[in-house]
């Protein structure tokens, strides 16, 4: 069930945390993030604060550390149970304790517990983290600080107690927060985009490779913070060599050098240009109630679902004849279009986008699992590989199931993961995307999903990569032992990450090389990458750090496989490593005592629960449709019968009814102006708010036929700015309507909607496709008679004729 926990405006309760400051160091593609949190009692009692906060799903927190007045105390890495009984025996004492711990459902939730805290105390609380920048479809580097934890949807019967989170609304959050960041690469910074306020963008240096950025004044908790960095030449290999710790044992992951190689595979143009020639696409929607959420502030018309609805309308007209697909939706249940994935025709897209039309956020819940494993149980079609398309805002507590069932399926598939709007499961998305072998893509601020997801689909349309395998030459005697999970998906131009532990006698003057093989549309190729065995200056521990996260996690997913064979060797393992690199897990914590006091903070203990932001759009929306909803329920028993509603206009409920619809909310079987009961969407007129004029871009895609081709109608050409009749009369004497259609479409596209190309490139080229193999002799004809109506200046070949 969904956990809708008080406002700290209807408790009155004092906040202790006052403000949070955030530096970020980000070395070519890794982060290290500090952030200090600054807590203080003004209250007449000690105090025990709880703060439950996102991170970022793949980071790996190696920092925990209290500043008490003059005294520092450094946590240790402990396992949680003792951790735990460390941190309840040191209050029961009296004595001052700091507790970090992962949540045991999602790797991206973290519980802060700052205990006795006395009256009149400051306290100061350091947390460090590293991370690798995921890599967009557009080549920027983006790297997210989660400011909104939304209520979590946790399913019936889906392991582990639930996380309590204490929300405000973004203009209530109590304290404040400074961000800054420090970016530094072998090549020159282009340009750093955020959907953020940001100051002016400064270099450190005249070859632009160092720069910093500041979060802007006034910053309203509204949204995470998202930063793009962008360099120049970013398809770069790379490998960075980290010398061992010195106090380690030589032999154990922490004791020896590891290795971060970077690799980014650059498929031949004359693969790149033809599209795979055949596939099974399956698109799965989250339809759950936190779907009408408006994407962003700007634009509240444009909700989660409406974009959604958009973005699978541009995804079927984009498939190529002879494709399979399907459309699952889900909340607390789950629907499919049609019983298994069918062949992609006329009809059966007719079909499809006549349901996706009727797609509204009221299925409930966010149940993905029931869904998923409903699309795991059917069987492949020869021949089509399968592409998995998640749609979802992400906010489910089951994280680590989901994830673990797609990668139980990864062979069977690849995942493609949307994470939609403020507050999306980073763990959610991420790991659903790694696990199945996929990409993923957040979209968050004034992003618009479209452009997102055409990009990934272009990625899924690029022909599969068979028989990866990974080599390594390096100087006699030495060896190297991958730490990463092996490599099972490779696209066009995206980063492949590896680490390796090297054992053996090393030399700062050798060299080495790590080669990737694989088959690419049926012929064998490979990259590799030379690099020197010197360690690099100044690295810290971050590449041993990240390459412990990376075993930890395939350990804790193990573990969890494994689960139900009572094998408790696993999390031993997982405590081991986890203490000894310093990195969080899911079965450790931090843990810090001030043993310095000598005297005990004396008092009864109050707690006080730190809250973390939920989107105004969301918390404002939720409270009333469940505010409506109980007014509701006096009146829905008698009211909805078939044989009483002829005087439906007149009661209460029905104008509350018609507010509740406002807000997204549909009862099973609407109610039309006339008191009659109607289970369609023409009906809703006088119960719903007018729906948003549609892009001319969206008209003109819906449009298009299966094939790729255009009518020659009314509606085409009033998307064309033209009457029918103007369009008719410009048209070639040999030229047929379809092609004549066609081309004017094509014409129109790129001369008008160049800065969308990224949505309608793929159904372009089907339609370039299609008046090709018509060998029609007035092509060009078209060509310059459809710029002359439309008054562009295009050549057959920029149309791809």
């Amino acid at each position: 069930m969904m956990n809708f926990c008080g406002l700290l405006t209807e408790k009155k309760e004092p906040v202790p945390l006052k403000s949070i400051d955030a530096q970020l160091e980000v070395k070519d593609h890794v982060a290290t993030l500090v952030s200090t949190l600054n807590y203080e009692n003004k209250e007449d009692k000690p105090l025990e604060a709880v703060f439950v906060f996102p991170l970022p799903g793949d980071a790996a927190v190696c920092h925990f550390s209290a500043q008490i007045g003059e005294t520092h105390i450094v946590a240790e890495v402990k396992e949680k149970q003792q951790a735990q009984e460390e941190y309840d025996d040191a209050l029961s004492s009296g004595q001052q304790a700091f507790l970090l711990e992962e949540s045991e459902q999602s790797p991206d939730i973290f519980s802060l517990k700052v205990g006795r805290l006395p009256p009149g105390e400051s306290a100061s609380i350091r947390l460090e983290y590293v991370t690798e920048l995921a890599v967009q479809a557009d080549d920027g580097l983006r790297f997210c600080l989660p400011a909104v934890l939304n209520p979590r949807y946790q399913p019936q019967g889906s392991e582990g107690p639930s996380v309590q989170v204490t929300s405000v609304p973004a203009s209530l959050v109590p304290y404040s927060l400074s961000f800054s960041a420090q970016v530094s690469s072998p090549r020159p910074i282009s340009k750093i985009e955020s959907s953020c306020s940001l100051e002016p963008l400064q270099y450190l240096n005249a070859d632009q490779t160092k720069a910093t950025v500041k979060l802007g004044g006034g910053h309203k908790f509204d949204r995470d913070i998202e930063l793009l960095i962008y360099y120049k030449d970013t398809h770069q290999p790379s490998a960075v060599v980290e010398a061992g710790q010195a106090s380690a044992k030589p032999g154990s992951l922490m004791g020896d050098p590891v290795v971060m190689v970077s690799l980014y595979p650059e498929f031949p143009q004359s693969v790149m240009s033809s599209l795979a020639t055949c596939g099974e696409f399956v698109f799965l929607v989250d339809r759950s109630g936190s779907m009408d959420c408006p994407m962003n502030n700007s634009t509240p018309q444009e909700t989660r679902i409406s974009s959604a609805r958009d973005t699978l309308l541009l995804l079927l007209k984009s498939l190529p004849m002879g494709y399979y697909f399907n459309i699952y939706s889900f909340g607390s249940s789950f629907e499919h279009i049609f019983p298994k994935s069918v062949e992609y025709t006329k009809k059966t897209m007719k079909k499809a986008l006549e349901k996706v039309e009727k797609m509204e956020s009221n299925l409930g819940g966010t149940e993905i699992l029931q869904p998923l494993n409903h699309i795991y149980s059917q069987a492949c079609i020869p021949k089509h590989p399968r592409q998995l398309f998640v749609f979802t805002d992400g906010e489910v507590r089951n994280t680590k199931e989901v994830t673990d069932l797609v990668k139980k399926n990864a062979g069977s598939h690849r995942c493609f993961s949307f994470g939609i709007g403020e507050g999306a499961s980073s763990a959610l998305i991420n790991g659903m995307a790694k696990d199945g072998g996929g990409q993923a893509q957040f979209i968050t601020g004034a992003d618009r999903m479209q452009p997102k997801v055409m990009q990934s689909l272009r990625f899924a349309l690029q022909p599969a990569v068979n028989d990866i395998s990974v080599s390594w030459d390096l100087p006699k005697g030495v060896s190297a032992t991958v730490l990463s999970q092996p490599i099972t998906a490779i696209f066009q131009g995206q980063r492949s990450l590896i680490y390796a532990q090297l054992t053996g006698p090393s030399s700062e003057e050798a060299d080495g090389s790590v080669t990737v093989k694989y088959s690419l549309a049926g012929h064998p190729s490979q990259n590799q990458l030379h690099f020197n065995l010197k360690p690099a200056e100044d690295s810290g521990l971050t590449v041993h750090r990240l390459a412990a996260r990376t075993v930890i996690r395939s350990m804790e997913s193990e573990e969890r496989t494994r689960r139900r064979h009572q094998d408790e060797e696993m999390k031993k393992k997982v405590v081991e490593l986890s203490i000894q690199s310093g990195v969080s897990s899911c079965f450790t914590a931090f843990i810090a005592v001030n043993k310095d006091s000598s005297q005990a903070v004396q008092g009864p203990l109050v707690r006080r629960n730190v809250p973390t932001v939920i989107t105004k759009s969301c918390s404002a929306q939720r409270s009333s449709c469940v505010s409506l909803r109980s007014r509701l329920n006096n009146y829905m028993p008698s009211l909805f019968r078939r044989d009483n509603y002829t005087s439906v206009r007149s009661q209460p409920a029905y104008r509350s009814l018609c507010i509740e619809r406002s807000l997204g909310y549909r009862h099973e079987e609407p109610i039309d102006c006339d008191g009659d009961l109607d289970s369609g969407r023409s009906a809703r007129s006088a119960a719903e708010p007018p729906q948003p004029h549609k892009d001319p871009l969206l008209q003109l895609v819906s449009l298009q036929n299966a094939s790729g081709s255009w009518m020659l109608h009314e509606a085409l050409a009033a998307v064309l700015g033209k009457t029918k009749e103007e369009v008719e009369k410009a048209k070639p004497e040999l030229a047929r309507n379809k092609m004549w259609a066609s081309i004017l479409a094509l014409i129109w596209l790129h001369g008008f909607k160049m800065d969308a190309k990224e949505e309608w490139e793929l159904l372009a080229m089907k339609a370039a496709s299609w008046i090709k193999a018509q060998n029609a002799p007035c092509v060009s004809e078209c060509v310059e008679a459809g710029n002359t109506l439309l008054g562009c200046s295009m050549k057959k070949e920029a149309l791809g004729l």
